[in-house]
């Protein structure tokens, strides 16, 4: 913990889980003994000791071609409110000391059992391995403990307990004992998103956890294992530790039969963490008892504005990777690319606009020639409706590249259109999944301006920018940053602008409409606690 307090405040790599999935790291048996396991559990009925529970849901198919076959235990929100209200008085009773030790514990076994998680969430989200692994688990648990860090940090500042004393002249000073308290909010819900169950679940999860709450863990149907793993094991680690297990409750249901917005609309429910579309965040907002807050991440529009480079071929290879990655399902990829009309200087002589967007396609194609490979970065779609929304997207624009089916599972490659700036409607919206568009603007600062313009009111969480005029790239940081964007320029390396870093990077700024917080920010924790004070008076 006092690392983690050390790297929030300097802002430089730190993390006491490390991404390399190697024996050397987790034991030598680490990688079959998380094979095993997961095979073990399909086909099961997961047990989740003690969880309340009326039936059984599970209807999980893993993206890349069979069926998990596991069921858990499910309650209805009544259920699961009054268990998790119940559990509330003796957690709350525990303090800032025992909330934040039992979430330390937690994470740093879920470390131990990454290999599990990795096969977990590679099969209910579609992840290759290798992202599976490092994204949904130690990334994630990363940003599990920048949230605890970051709570440990808000709820300390106020001590204890102090002595008040005011001067009053001749007289004998007024002495006041003070005593103050963190009291957590209530039960707090966290509603898990489909490709990404951990990463983006883990930071509410903790920071509600951490700050004396109970927490609800509502996965996505379709992404239900990675969320009962974490689930069975904070609920172990509570146990162990003398209190109520049903501190962290599991609110699995059935497709077609979610249980979501009746637990949003429960005033015990005091804070929702959301991942996932604007028109369910609106409803969420909308439905939420008076003085429930919420914290959402939400769709947006990511762009990236050629103005020139010193290095094409590397800033080809870099977009190509950024828009390859997990089929371009990941919330900081990249879908706009602007780039003006007249083409770009570049180390290779001037390139015309056709030169840049078929670059950036060739790219692509050299990333995926080779079909394993290929699986490896672009893993599979997590929901069928993405290939339909492939397929509809060839009408947007001019094909630059087409998108094609992979050796694996259910995929596509990714999808390059080329249109005009005044063809709105094609890349304004969404496309979700492997779908980008080289747009042809007037010139660079046209497509600046259209960037962080979009990004102001549709939303974004990235930004990037290329360019070779040191005097115009802190004007455009300026522009995203007012448009709340955070921006990433001349990536030509083994960095790319999907990537964000915990205790370095803050993810989403909570200054647009793609989400309004942050992961993890003070504002992030400071919300989901108050303090009381008593205080009484003392002999000087």
């Amino acid at each position: 913990m006092d690392d983690a307090l050390r790297a929030l405040s300097a802002r430089g790599f730190w993390t006491p889980f490390p991404e390399i999935p190697s024996g050397k790291i987790y034991g030598e048996t680490a990688r079959d003994d998380g094979q095993v396991a997961f095979d073990s559990a399909l086909g099961t009925a997961f047990e989740i000791p003690g969880h309340p529970h009326a039936q059984r849901v599970g209807a999980e198919v893993s993206p890349w071609g069979f069926a998990l076959d596991i069921t858990y235990p499910a309650a209805d929100a009544p259920a699961l409110i009054a268990a998790s209200q119940a559990a509330a008085p003796a957690w709350a009773e525990a303090g800032p000391e025992a909330w934040v030790g039992v979430c330390l514990e937690i994470l740093t076994r879920l470390n131990a059992m990454s290999f599990l998680m990795g096969h977990a969430v590679m099969h209910t989200t579609g992840q290759a391995f290798p992202m599976a692994f490092q994204a949904g688990g130690p990334h994630a648990q990363d940003r599990g403990l920048e949230a605890v860090a970051m709570a440990w940090a808000e709820m300390t500042r106020v001590p204890e307990s102090a002595l008040w004393e005011k001067p009053q002249g001749t007289a004998a000073p007024l002495v006041i004992e003070k005593h103050w308290q963190v009291v957590p909010r209530g039960v707090a819900l966290v509603i898990g998103c489909n490709t990404f169950p951990t990463w983006n679940s883990y930071p509410g999860l903790f920071a509600s956890l951490a700050t004396g709450n109970t927490v609800i863990v509502k996965p996505h149907p379709s992404a239900i294992l990675p969320l009962a793993l974490t689930v069975r094991l904070a609920r172990e680690v509570l146990a162990e530790a003398g209190y109520p297990a049903d501190a962290v409750l599991l609110a699995a249901d059935a497709p077609g039969a979610e249980i979501t917005q009746d637990l949003v609309q429960v005033p015990a429910v005091r804070m929702i963490d959301y991942t996932g579309s604007n028109a369910f965040g609106d409803w969420v907002r909308s439905h939420a008892a008076p003085g429930t807050q919420a914290y959402t991440e939400e769709a947006g529009v990511n762009s990236i504005v050629i103005a020139g480079t010193d290095d094409f071929a590397g800033m080809c290879a870099n977009i190509a990777f950024s828009l390859s990655l997990y089929s371009g399902q990941m919330c900081t990829a990249p879908q706009d690319i602007f780039v003006p009309r007249g083409g770009i200087d570049t180390d290779m002589g001037h390139k015309s606009f056709d030169e840049v967007a078929k670059g950036i396609a060739g790219a692509v194609d050299a990333l995926l020639a080779d079909p394993a490979r290929a699986s490896g970065v672009c893993g599979t779609l997590a929901n069928p409706a993405t290939l339909d929304r492939v397929a509809q997207a060839r009408s947007l624009g001019r094909v630059i590249r087409d998108s094609q089916p992979l050796a694996e599972g259910r995929s596509a490659s990714p999808l390059i259109l080329a249109v005009e700036a005044g063809e709105t409607d094609a890349y304004e919206a969404e496309c979700f999944g492997p779908i980008s568009f080289v747009v042809a603007v007037d010139d660079a600062e046209a497509g600046v301006a259209r960037a962080a313009d979009l990004a102001q009111r549709k939303g974004a969480i990235t930004a990037a920018l290329y360019d070779t005029d040191e005097d115009r790239i802190p004007r455009v940081a300026a522009a995203f940053a007012r448009a709340g964007v955070n921006l990433s320029v001349n990536l030509t390396g083994n960095i790319y602008v999907n990537q964000s870093a915990a205790f370095s990077d803050f993810h989403v700024t909570g200054a647009n409409p793609a989400g309004n917080a942050s992961l993890t920010d003070a504002a992030f924790v400071a919300n989901r606690f108050r303090v009381a004070m008593w205080r009484r008076p003392r002999a000087a």
